[in-house]
């Protein structure tokens, strides 16, 4: 470690230890508890001041560390998240996307972004993570027990990401991070570049920051409609299917800060816009057995094999999903006489579009056999002297998928805080106003369809074989979907998605916001305590007119830390939350697919959960950086918002289609729910249980072990989304001056879907992963530059994800991606 290094490592204990109120401890205490963390370096200094910082911190807290994030094989904030304990991962075609806080619903999540709450791109209130790339985040708190100074939607957790602060270096700093590596699956390439440069002299700070990854994969995906007949397998229909993805993301930003000499003032400006694309080719082919057996006029046989006649359908697909967020904060910081005040203005827009133009032929017909005795690898074989490219379709026609929503987000904060004294102790009362305006326009998702004006998408067919894990029985061979795109987009004079009236989102909303709090200091530890008031006054208006409504929440919390010894503390709380409907439930229109006959409509009379909870925990400080903790917690929620099927006359929404049954799936508030569990979590350093001669030596795991419930109006019971009944991460590392190897385990079984379900039913299956990162570091600096190479392997074990439906029996989705290596290096002047 440099000296510059221990420098800052050393600034960061005094902090964490300090009990006078400097200006990092005037800050909201989340921002406190980054503060402290923000430069340890290497591990194990990080988990010393991030685990000194969450003993310091006033509520339950867990910390991670910008050298942490950096160390381990990341891809995104997702995965560095997901290393917290009670945190786990959904992904989406094997990467990181969501969060699911204490195994709780996306939506039970709060995101902010140097303290400012950031609306969720895709609708307004779930937050995705793997537009944010890690190396541009300074620091990550996971708060798992509310205050009053934080957001009220917080019901399982409050995340804050901070991006880095020009004052944290002195003078003029440049970090970079070059990487390029391989997706094993269809050899695909990776790249990663990041730059961070900032200068700060005695009054001004400047930082810059930029950031760009590119990764190209083959998901290999087959999908299912089987079921069971008394106990015996029925294998309807299998689709066959070979995703080429090109996953990018981009990041840039900065900052600039004024403070004033002989002051504890200080006036900044910082600018953040973060961009996800996905670009997806789909090679796809549905074999309907069973539709092939009705209209041969027999029935289907039960059985894991069987031969018949198969009706066919092909899907071609070149098209895009993306999102962005670009956040902008005006802010200050006041000392006023005894008072300290923070005001903060901010302007946030965020973006989602998804277009997907898609090349559909319908009505083939083959003779195949089908095997699906292994179901991780099922086949379908067609017969003799056939090929796919044999197979002539009686209709064919081009589809056109699209969605969009925009969110326009002006926020106001103030908070302030000051010192007292009463009865002998050390005293603190702060409180605060916040007015969050958001304007939500945009569409759900629209279906249209059109002729392929004239284009024979056979004729885009290549020799080219499928890469895939699976067995390639069809034979299936790609197609070049880009240049069929392109000449569709030619021969049309644009593809484009014309959203009707009825799918439209149009929301009006204003959140006014208050609250107070009191710190109270004893010499055996502190309790907080206070009230937060959330009014929200929001108006959806749709094709069949505009319903306004205002509801106000009380949202009481308490917090208490007990210092039984100095390395043992007990922390309890009470907690209060409530949950707004996302936008897309909210809004007062509906989704209508012609093609699948289905509709998929928001209710704007949907009511917000409310919750109410408790945590405790024991926590043994057991060295300088170990830690060993238990602890449990407790939500109750009512009026649960769950999706909702039924069937619907589609004459109701277009008349052409009346007497139509066709399946509604809609949003309703459900009856109570909650959701609990157990978490332990172990850090520890070999020096500080065996040692000094283990010095480099650690290990680290944490288990939580999670139930959940709700009530449906039917009666019928579910586990909340994405509730696993066990989370479980591990990690042990060796690392002297100069190197660093890493190997981390994952694992959480199975849960309900949280995306991509029509209702509830759908489930994941157990999932586990093995990631591996090396780093080494040149011992002498480099032109006055400190130079280390890295390697990681994600998925070293090769892992598939599945989902089902009901039972592990009848899997409805098997995907494969391959494991990824990347190997890099990384600068630090």
């Amino acid at each position: 470690m440099t000296p510059f290094a221990r420098n800052r490592l050393a600034a960061c204990v005094v902090l964490a230890c300090s009990s006078s109120y400097s200006y990092a401890a005037q800050t909201n205490d989340y921002n406190e508890i980054e503060e402290v963390v923000a430069v340890a370096s290497p591990i194990k200094d990080s988990q010393k001041a991030a685990i000194m910082a969450k003993q310091s911190a006033s509520n339950f807290v867990d910390i991670v560390a910008a050298d942490t994030i950096g160390r381990f094989p990341d891809q995104n904030l997702a995965d560095s998240l997901g290393r917290v304990p009670g945190l786990a991962i959904e992904r989406d075609q094997g990467q990181a996307r969501y969060i699911n806080f204490r195994g709780a619903p996306f939506r039970y999540t709060t995101i902010a972004i140097d303290g400012i709450t950031i609306p969720g791109a895709e609708n307004g209130r779930i937050p995705r993570f793997d537009s944010f790339p890690s190396v541009i985040t300074s620091r990550l708190s996971a708060n798992k027990a509310i205050m009053p100074d934080m957001p009220g939607e917080s019901i399982a957790g409050f995340i804050n990401i901070e991006t880095f602060n020009p004052f944290d270096v002195e003078g003029f700093s440049l970090a970079t991070d070059v990487g390029l590596g391989n997706q094993a699956l269809g050899d695909g390439d990776i790249s990663k570049f990041s730059v961070r440069t900032s200068w700060s002299g005695e009054n001004v700070g400047i930082s810059l920051f930029a950031s760009q990854n590119s990764r190209e994969q083959i998901t290999d995906n087959r999908e299912f409609d089987l079921e069971q007949v008394d106990s015996e397998l029925v294998v309807n229909e299998l689709d066959m299917r070979s995703y080429k993805v090109k996953r990018e993301d981009e990041a840039y930003g900065g900052r600039f800060e004024y403070r004033p000499s002989d002051s504890m003032n200080r006036f900044f400006f910082s600018t953040l816009y973060s961009k996800f694309q996905d670009h997806e080719e789909r090679n796809q082919y549905v074999f309907d057995f069973a539709g092939g057996a009705e209209a041969a006029g027999s029935n289907l046989a039960a059985g894991e094999t069987g031969t018949g006649l198969a009706m066919v359908s092909r899907s071609l697909e070149y098209g895009l999903y993306e999102n962005s967020t670009w956040t902008n904060t005006l802010g200050a910081d006041l000392q006023l006489g005894d008072w300290f005040l923070e005001a903060r203005t901010n302007f946030t827009k965020t973006e989602n579009d998804v277009f997907l133009p898609l090349p559909y032929s319908l009505y083939g017909a083959a003779v195949a056999s089908y095997d699906v005795s292994d179901i991780n690898d099922p086949l379908v074989t067609l017969a003799p002297g056939t090929s796919l490219n044999d197979i002539d379709y009686g209709y064919e026609m081009l589809l056109v998928y699209g969605s969009a929503l925009s969110i326009d987000s002006v926020q106001f904060k103030l908070d302030a805080e000051t010192d007292f004294a009463f009865a002998g102790l050390n005293n603190t009362f702060k409180m605060g106003l916040g007015h969050d305006q958001r304007e939500a326009q945009g569409y759900g998702t629209n279906g249209g369809m059109a002729s392929l004006y004239g284009i024979n998408p056979s004729d885009y067919v290549t020799d080219q074989a499928w890469h895939t894990d699976f067995t390639n029985s069809i034979n299936g061979t790609y197609y070049d979907n880009k240049q069929l795109r392109a000449d569709l987009e030619s021969a049309s004079g644009g593809l484009t998605v014309t959203p009707d009236n009825a799918s439209k989102i149009n929301i009006d909303e204003n959140i006014t916001t208050a609250y107070a709090m009191v710190t109270n200091q004893f010499k055996w530890g502190s309790l907080v305590s206070g009230v937060r008031i959330e009014s929200t006054d929001y108006t959806s208006s749709g094709p069949e007119g505009e319903h306004s409504d205002t509801f106000t929440e009380v949202l009481p919390s308490v917090n208490l830390n007990v210092d039984l010894s100095d390395q043992v503390k007990f922390r309890a709380a009470f907690s209060t939350g409530m949950s707004r409907p996302t936008y897309n439930e909210w809004r007062a229109s509906a989704s209508i697919d012609t093609t699948e006959q289905t509709i998929s409509g928001g209710n704007p009379f949907l009511e917000a959960e409310s919750s109410y909870g408790a945590d405790m925990s024991l926590e043994w400080y057991a060295g300088d950086a170990s830690l060993v903790a238990v602890g449990a917690f407790y939500r109750h929620i009512d009026d649960v918002i769950y999706a909702d099927t039924t069937y619907v006359d589609a004459g109701n929404y277009i008349s052409e289609f009346a007497g139509e049954q066709w399946k509604y799936t809609g949003f309703v508030n459900g009856d109570e729910g909650h959701f609990q569990g157990i978490e332990l979590n172990f850090i520890g350093q070999a020096s500080d249980f065996i040692s000094e001669s283990w010095d480099g030596f650690g290990f680290s795991a944490n288990l939580t072990l999670l139930d959940s419930e709700f009530t449906t109006l039917s009666g019928s019971s579910f586990s909340l989304p994405g509730t696993s009944d066990m989370i479980f991460n591990s990690s042990v590392y060796y690392e002297n001056d100069l190197f660093s190897a890493r190997l981390n385990y994952q694992y959480r079984d199975d849960w309900l879907s949280t995306t991509e379900n029509d209702s509830m039913g759908e489930y994941w299956a157990a999932q586990t992963r093995l990631d591996l990162s090396l780093s080494y570091t040149l011992a002498e600096p480099v032109y006055g530059s400190d130079v280390s190479f890295y390697a990681n392997i994600n998925n070293l074990t090769d892992e598939i994800d599945v989902r089902y439906i009901g039972t592990e029996a009848t899997p409805n989705q098997i995907e494969r991606y391959g494991r990824r290596y990347m190997a890099g290096v990384r600068i630090n002047f």
